[in-house]
């Protein structure tokens, strides 16, 4: 059968009943796994047969959404975790350790930010920030010997910046190294990025892809083309034997497409054991199953909103991607030809005590820490999300004091509208 098309992938990717087994994929909700043989079970433990033996590492239900997600994305190996900060503190953790160092685009979620710059700063690891606008030769000179990574957002949350694709994909193919890509608010509907270059991709499935604010969930797809060997004096966790999991060399015995996944999964899961629950995986796939239908709704009402917010009086500006005139509408139409996503960013006239007035007299959006539900919400994320940084990094990062995230969800966009107008008399 030839390829199928995104939409047919969300619906019934990743699991195909045989004969007599049940249409939708079972919850697989057991710790532990039975063998006939300790000989059998010795084999899945080095690594030398595929199979189960403790749901900290691996489930079946968690790996046939992980499947699905995969080939969405169009990479060769997934794995779910526990969050969106698990899967992007493992798809570093797995190639950096104490003494490395990352550059990092500076749009991005405020809670990743802090995971690279508090927490992983004081396991050793550096992180270098530059604004996604930075010119390529100073994203070039941000590089040193020890870098091991470079680390950006398909569209930055909440500032809505779209990533320059090419000019970062130039840039880690130079200096030796993988670009992660958090595709969190593109999704593989309006965005691939391993087709523009990305060699690892993150998502926080707690967003679009449940889409219902149902359950916390986190993927790491990899796109399998990055050579590992090539610059295994780089990559030594990965192209040397790993004396903890008897002495295998991942990137010899799985090849690129393998490597990355399986030892994340045989060495950081086993060790910090951030798996997703298989209910939650399993919930995650009914979300998945409408994501194709779900997202050109999402950006039709995000784009009506921010259209509507330009031209009102009482509005000090509007980031919306999608946008004409909007400073990233050229990457938008380069990389995300379908739409971008339904969050709008914007600022009310009168700062931070207008934006909290306007969002408290709002009736269908409610405040909340989430973003990207079919239900609209809306947030203040220098007052929450992003709360930790200072006024010279919420600048760097895109974050004005008066920044109101506004996610648009499938309602009715004309009544989205209405309730944006009424609350905006208030102020």
């Amino acid at each position: 059968m030839k390829k199928t098309g995104i939409e047919t992938t969300c619906v019934q990717g990743g699991y195909t009943a045989a004969n007599g087994e049940p249409r939708q994929f079972p919850i697989v909700q057991s710790t532990t796994f039975r063998y006939e043989t300790g000989e059998a079970m010795s084999k899945l433990f080095d690594l030398e047969a595929n199979g189960y033996f403790y749901s900290r590492l691996q489930n079946p239900t968690c790996d046939t959404v992980a499947k699905k997600i995969c080939e969405l994305e169009g990479g060769s190996a997934a794995m779910l975790t526990s969050s969106g900060q698990a899967a992007n503190f493992f798809s570093i953790f797995n190639i950096a350790s104490a003494g490395d160092h990352v550059v990092c685009s500076s749009a991005i979620y405020g809670g990743t930010f802090n995971l690279f710059s508090v927490t992983m700063k004081k396991m050793g690891i550096d992180f270098t920030f530059l604004t996604p606008d930075c010119t390529a030769e100073e994203l070039d000179t941000a590089f040193r010997p020890n870098t091991k990574a470079l680390f950006g957002e398909t569209i930055s949350n909440p500032s809505l910046k779209v990533l320059d694709f090419e000019k970062f994909v130039a840039a880690a193919n130079k200096h030796g190294v993988p670009l992660i890509v958090d595709n969190t608010f593109a999704t593989p509907v309006n965005c691939r990025p391993f087709e523009h270059g990305a060699h690892i991709v993150t998502h926080s499935t707690t967003k679009y892809l449940d889409g219902h604010g149902s359950a916390v969930g986190g993927c790491i797809v990899d796109s399998g083309t990055f050579d590992w060997m090539a610059h295994k004096d780089k990559y030594p966790g990965l192209c040397t034997p790993d004396e903890s999991y008897h002495g295998v060399t991942y990137a010899e015995r799985f090849g690129n497409e393998g490597a990355f996944i399986t030892k994340a999964t045989a060495q950081l899961m086993r060790d910090f054991g951030s798996i997703q629950s298989p209910m939650n995986a399993y919930i995650l796939n009914l979300g998945l199953e409408s994501l194709h239908v779900r997202m050109p709704r999402h950006c039709e009402n995000g784009l009506a909103v921010a259209t509507y917010l330009k031209n009102h009086e009482k509005i000090a500006w509007v980031r919306y991607p999608s946008l004409e005139g909007d400073e990233d509408f050229a990457l938008a139409e380069k990389y995300l030809p379908n739409g971008s996503c339904g969050v709008v960013s914007f600022g009310v006239r009168g700062g931070r005590a207008a934006a909290e007035k306007f969002m408290s007299a709002l009736r269908l959006a409610s405040i909340e820490t989430h973003v990207a539900d079919a239900r609209t919400c809306c947030l203040h994320p220098a007052s929450t999300t992003h709360r930790q940084m200072n006024d010279e990094e919420l600048e760097a990062a895109g974050v004005s004091a008066d920044l109101i995230r506004y996610s648009c969800g499938i309602e009715n966009k004309d009544d989205l509208i209405a309730d944006i107008a009424a609350a905006l008399e208030t102020v």
